[in-house]
Parts: C-alpha cells; structure tokens; sequence
C-alpha cells in the first residue's frame, strides 16, 4: 500500500461528562461535570485512522516535554502509527481541547492553544529522505494559524507534490484557532488549492466561498489542480466531485453518541482505500476517473465516520476492518 504520512496537531481531547440537554438544570441537581482525558488531534487521528485500516502510517509534529505528550505518543504508537519522525520540546506544552457535546453528540471545542508545542514544528524537523518515496501527505488548516506554522506547511505540500506524491487536505476549519476568531480565506484556499483531494464540510465550503456561487467556486478549485473534492453534511448525503462528474453517497443511520473524530475517520477510511488503489496505478494515475472505485472509497469512508461517532474520544472509536464489515451486517 501506498503510505500515509500525516502533519499537524496531536492534541489532547479533554472530553465533558455533561451533555446538552442537562445545561438548563439547576446546578445542584447536576453530577460533577468531569473532564476525561482522549488522545486527539485532527492529523493524528487521521493517521491512527489509517493505521487502523492496516495503512503503513506515519504521524509529523511535536508534542511538549510534558505528561500529555507522553500520552499521545504512547497512545499513537500504541495504535500502529509511526512515530519516529515526531519531536518533542521543552519551549511550550502540549495542546488541550475541553469537548462539551449537545444530545445529539454535536461537540463545541474551547482550545488552550496557542502557545502550543504543534505550532513550533518547522522544514528543519522534517525527517531526511521523507518524500524520497511515493506517500499520501495529509494535512489539515489548523496548522495555518500562525505565520511561522503556515510557511512550514505551505512549503511541505510544495515539497510533496514536486516529489511526486499526493497532497490530501482536510478543511476541519475551527475558526476559535485564528486571530480574530475567524480562518483566513485567502490562506486557506491557497493550501486547498495546492492539494489532489480535497474533504470539506458544507459549513466549511459555504464560508470559504463566502458571496461566490457555489458551482462556481467549486470549478476555480477543480481548476486549480484539485482532482476530487468530497463534501459532507453530518448524517446526510456525501458528494463527490471531479471534473465533469458528481457521485452522491448515503452514510449508515446510527445513533451518534460523540462526532468529535466522525470526519477523521472518514478521511482517515477514504485515504486508506486510496493507499491501497493507488498502490496499483501508480499516484499519477487516473484514480479520480474511476468511478466505481470512487464510490467504493467514499462507501468505505461513510462508514468509517458512522462507526466513529457511536463512541466517545477519537483514536478508540476509530474502525478496524473487521469493525466495518460488523457494520455492514
């Protein structure tokens, strides 16, 4: 297969006891709200994700010199994922994310980031060699959020495609990262626009198209070198689209209990079947005209997601294979 290579945030899910509907209760009728520790982090859970799928995967970043950065490296490693290229630092602490979820699962995120150890990775972390052979670089636009992180990912995505690999980009926009409370669309658009594969939410695409008709931003995207673009609405319907075609795909109904990684684990499942294809034709082949393996993938990454959002944390409710045939019934 075709390896995964993953850069960005290892963060540590601080994950709420309440849910939603328990907030307009009086508060001595409530239990002690407590905050459970879960390994997280968009890149990192995409990487566990395909490690889990028995993708060779590989996790870039840094983590502080801190107990939360022992976890998450014990905890990535422990999952299968390749962990050698990581760095550690004495300079900042690891990233936390406290996670409250409504009754639906819907999770809000209140960051303690910045300063954060992910946000000082930079070229000369990279591991030697790193694109010396074919991979699927995967990264995600938390790490634009700061100048020095956003030169250090623009550049690595350049450094991947003139190596020949596959840039897969994530949106996964959380707008409490950025200066200003909102991510910069000029910046963001120009990692997409640099990628093969592109996932976004339909939140994330009416945003960053902003008072462009959609179509038509979709087009400049496609335009620009985007070979596939996957669309997600929660529990309803994924699109995907290329040029000149659209596949439309209906998730499995579940009951959802925590979403926190129920977009990583569609990635995550959608770059596995890619790893494996690709390992085939060859990354420069005609995969995104395959239609039929297209919509294979996106099955795959559909259930992906409805198995990751049945349970709580990210890395435990991420699928193995035998998972999604349980799945399938």
């Amino acid at each position: 297969m075709t390896p995964i290579i993953a850069f960005g945030e290892a963060l540590v899910d601080m994950l709420s006891s309440h849910l939603g509907d328990q907030r307009g209760d009086q508060p001595e009728t409530l239990p002690p709200e407590v905050f459970t520790p879960y390994a997280g982090g968009a890149p990192a859970n995409v990487a566990v994700a395909c490690a889990r799928l028995g993708v060779p995967s590989r996790f870039l970043g840094m983590l502080g010199n801190d107990h939360f950065g022992d976890f998450l490296a014990r905890e990535l490693a422990a999952h299968g994922v390749d962990i050698s290229g990581m760095v550690r630092t004495r300079e900042a602490r690891t990233a936390l994310a406290f996670v409250s979820r409504d009754a639906d699962g819907e999770r809000t995120f209140d960051f303690y980031r910045p300063p954060a150890a992910d946000l000082l990775y930079r070229q000369e972390h990279l591991p030697a060699g790193v694109f010396a052979d074919p991979v699927i670089l995967h990264l995600c636009t938390n790490s634009l959020t700061e100048p020095a992180i956003a030169e250090t990912t623009l550049a690595m995505a350049e450094m991947a495609r003139r190596a020949g690999c596959l840039v897969s980009v994530d949106a996964n926009l959380r707008h409490n990262l950025w200066e200003g409370g909102a991510a910069d669309i000029s910046l963001v658009t120009q990692l997409l626009d640099g990628a093969e594969l592109l996932k976004l939410s339909q939140d994330e695409l009416d945003y960053l198209r902003a008072d462009h008709p959609e179509d038509s931003w979709l087009n400049e995207r496609l335009a620009a070198g985007v070979k596939a673009i996957v669309i997600t609405s929660g529990p309803g319907a994924v699109r995907l689209l290329g040029v000149g075609t659209e596949t439309r795909v209906t998730p499995p109904s579940v009951q959802a209990v925590d979403t926190t990684a129920g977009g990583d684990a569609f990635i995550g499942g959608l770059l596995a079947e890619l790893a494996e294809h690709t390992a085939q034709v060859g990354l420069d082949g005609d995969w995104h005209r395959d239609r039929d393996f297209l919509a294979r993938a996106v099955d795959t990454a559909c259930r992906c997601g409805a198995h990751a959002v049945t349970l709580p944390g990210a890395y435990v409710s991420l699928p193995t294979r035998a998972d999604l045939q349980a799945l399938r019934g």
